[in-house]
């Protein structure tokens, strides 16, 4: 056989090899329409109790006439860990107004420090050493002063350390082994510590003030910078929550480009916020202001932690998982107040229960969320956590979600405190405040899914490297049959759309394709859509120019690779954490999650893409490293995710008050965006021609806070308006 023939001969078999892949996901696509459901069913029983939510009433909705809000009375009803301050200033009537806007954070306790220029304070949830463990600590000679939002999980073998060293302690909490901590190594001793954790140190020696944020940012920190009184430095605020925060800049602006990337990412991508001069400090990031000077710190880095893995031997493999899954766990069990779960039925709360049942003899709290309606069943996990529950026998509690949970949409935008439109928030503010009935902390599985290859975009990147080295004209015949046979979607999480727009970009870069995958808005939205002066910061998103960069910064040529490197530094922190942060604190319960250890992440990173996709199944190591630890039908079940019906809801319940938060009078009030397409917008996906729901949803919960949070600002100072 010639080269060239047998060149020839090898290119078609790919092509052929590849063109199943493509009918596979056209057959997807195709169930995707047909809508098809579970056939999990639960066996045996367990101790299981049923939570039927109560209406909420609907005058919890704000109208747009007079902007009333019901933010301070959701504030002052649920009285969890926040910290506030003041650097180059020390005014004892803002700091407790700031602190005021926290105590659903801390409801157990409160403190402050005013000394020269810095001022520190906390609301505390007391969940180690309850009794003692008073905020702000402070060192043997008062030299050294703390405030911590979060836990330390290995405080204990740091405290017999520093015993040995000569230190005495006041109290049991953590707080206090860190601030001895940083008597002995500084700044540094961030790296001795495990756990998730905001914080910051006044060192009044060194006349410097350090906040340090954890490795993955599960715990908030925001900072914003101001010209000093008399031009004496610098004055920074910071707070764990924006709304704190925001009690300390009356004059304060919104910044139009964070719309722009709020209505394409449902988020706004740290380290920016919605807000003109406010920041969020990045995970794995320390701010040190040394004598009115800053200096900022990025002591770890997730690429820098893929970059020094080395692959573990394919046989040690599934035992090094376990233990290290075990030993995170283990570390997360730590407290002296009740926990429990949050077991959704997926692959990573399940396989967190099953260390718990190794080290909790026993009973153990499980709390899980679903559907009653039949034709909400393809969103249903009860079932798959029924049947966990009844396997690992656990103290069982199910939260019913019904259409007219919608109520709780004010509540939940007021809890989160910046614009936030995954619609997840919605289950995560119920589950959490079932479970904050029985226990104070819980755990979740947040963060398996980012490092161990839980999403579809994964494969699809696979994929789609792939598709690119079919010769062109097979991608045009496959591109066209799809466009012809696939009903238009409206991207987002609409399956059969994600999947015509794969096989339509496949020309584009791969990192195209990743925003492709993780935007919320189909091709061109952004020309009908947003009004004159916010298409420019469109065109300049400097958020989208930063998932690029980040996606040609992962050390790894395989597109899924540098896909979940990307979501670990984006997704993760700005959606997921922030969610279960805002949602778990909101009802002063503490939400912990095993999956986000940096020993967890470092081992993760040592499987490359082809391995953690195993046979090209989404999590296919995860599923078989827990052959033999979980039900067969948990390994194999499906990925459903904490999905709500929404886009039914907004033809149905939902329907009054979409109409109200998108009205032509509220649209142009604003004036981010066009009253008219909106309306088109709003039509479309009641007729059921179109699917609008992301879309709809994120421009119903902009309007909401600004109703529920923000203070009414002119257009005109935001440099936007409708032509």
């Amino acid at each position: 056989m010639s080269t060239s023939h047998w060149f020839r001969h090898r290119l078609w078999r790919r092509s052929i090899r590849f063109l199943g892949i493509i009918v596979a996901l056209c057959l997807l696509g195709a169930l995707a329409t047909l809508g098809v459901r579970s056939l999990l069913t639960s066996v045996g029983s367990a101790k299981h109790t049923r939570y039927e939510p109560v209406d909420v009433p609907p005058q919890e909705v704000s109208r747009l006439d007079g902007e009333e809000s019901v933010a301070g009375s959701i504030w002052s009803r649920h009285s969890m860990c926040g910290i506030c301050g003041l650097v180059g200033d020390s005014d004892p009537v803002l700091l407790d107004r700031m602190l005021d806007r926290l105590v659903h954070r801390g409801p157990d306790d409160e403190g402050t420090h005013h000394d020269a220029g810095v001022a520190l304070a906390v609301r505390r949830l007391r969940v180690i050493d309850p009794a003692g463990g008073h905020q702000p600590v402070r060192n043997e000679t008062g030299s050294v002063w703390a405030v911590l939002n979060g836990e330390i999980y290995n405080y204990r073998e740091l405290r017999e350390e520093l015993t040995q060293k000569g230190h005495s302690f006041q109290s049991a909490c953590d707080t206090e082994v860190l601030v001895h901590l940083y008597e002995e190594e500084g700044p540094e001793a961030v790296y001795r510590l495990r756990g998730m954790f905001a914080y910051a140190i006044w060192d009044r020696e060194r006349d410097l003030v350090l906040l340090v944020r954890d490795r993955l940012g599960i715990k908030p920190l925001y900072y914003s910078v101001q010209p000093g009184k008399a031009g004496a430095g610098h004055r920074v605020l910071f707070s764990s929550e924006l709304p704190s925060l925001l009690e300390g800049l009356p004059d304060w602006t919104i910044r139009p480009q964070a719309i722009a990337d709020f209505l394409s990412l449902l988020y706004v991508p740290g380290p920016d916020t919605i807000v003109e001069g406010v920041y969020q400090l990045r995970p794995g990031e320390a701010l040190k202001i040394v004598r009115g000077r800053l200096e900022f710190w990025r002591y770890y880095r997730p690429e820098e932690e893929a970059l020094s893995q080395v692959e573990a031997p394919r046989g040690d493999q599934r035992e090094r998982f376990l233990n290290t899954l075990r030993d995170s766990v283990q570390a997360h069990l730590v407290s002296d107040v009740p926990l429990g779960l949050f077991l959704s039925g997926g692959l990573d709360s399940a396989s967190i229960l099953a260390c718990m049942r190794e080290t909790i003899p026993g009973s153990i709290k499980t709390f899980s969320i679903g559907y009653d309606a039949p034709e909400d069943q393809s969103y249903n996990e009860l079932k798959a956590a029924r049947l966990l529950a009844t396997h690992f026998g656990t103290d069982h509690t199910e939260a019913v979600l019904r259409p007219d949970a919608v109520s709780l949409l004010p509540r939940v935008v007021a809890g989160m405190g910046e614009p936030f439109a995954d619609s997840s928030a919605i289950p995560t503010y119920l589950v959490s405040e079932v479970a904050r009935k029985s226990v104070t902390v819980a755990l979740s599985g947040i963060g398996g899914d980012e490092l161990f290859g839980g999403y579809p975009r994964y494969l699809g990147l696979r994929a789609a490297a792939r598709y690119a080295a079919l010769p062109v004209a097979m991608r045009s015949w496959i591109a066209s049959r799809a466009a012809s046979c696939l009903q238009d979607g409206s991207g987002g999480r609409d399956v059969r759309g994600r999947i015509k727009r794969f096989l339509l970009d496949g020309y584009r870069p791969l990192d195209e394709q990743y925003l492709r995958w993780t935007t919320f808005q189909p091709a061109g939205w952004d020309a009908p859509l947003f009004a004159d002066g916010l298409r420019c910061a469109v065109a300049d998103s400097s958020a989208l120019r930063n998932v690029r960069s980040l996606f040609g910064q992962w050390p790894s040529h395989e597109p899924a690779d540098r896909a979940m490197g990307v979501d670990l530094q984006t997704y993760l922190p700005d959606d997921l954490l922030r969610m279960g942060d805002r949602m778990s604190m909101v009802h002063s319960l503490e939400l912990r999650v095993p999956f986000c250890d940096h020993h967890l992440l470092a081992f993760a990173c040592s499987l490359p893409a082809a391995t953690r996709l195993q046979g090209w199944k989404l999590k296919g190591f995860m599923r078989s490293a827990l052959q033999g630890v979980l039900p067969e039908s948990i390994i194999s079940g499906p990925k459903r995710g904490f999905m709500l019906p929404i886009g039914r809801w907004l033809r149905e319940d939902l329907r009054e008050m979409s109409r109200d938060l998108l009205s032509d009078e509220a649209i142009r009030r604003r004036g981010y965006v066009n009253p008219a397409y909106v309306q088109w917008l709003l039509a479309e996906h009641d007729s059921g021609r179109r699917n609008f729901t992301d879309q709809l949803y994120a421009l119903m919960v902009l309007e909401l806070w600004h109703r529920q949070v923000a203070q009414p600002v002119s257009c005109r100072t935001m440099g936007v308006g409708v032509a």
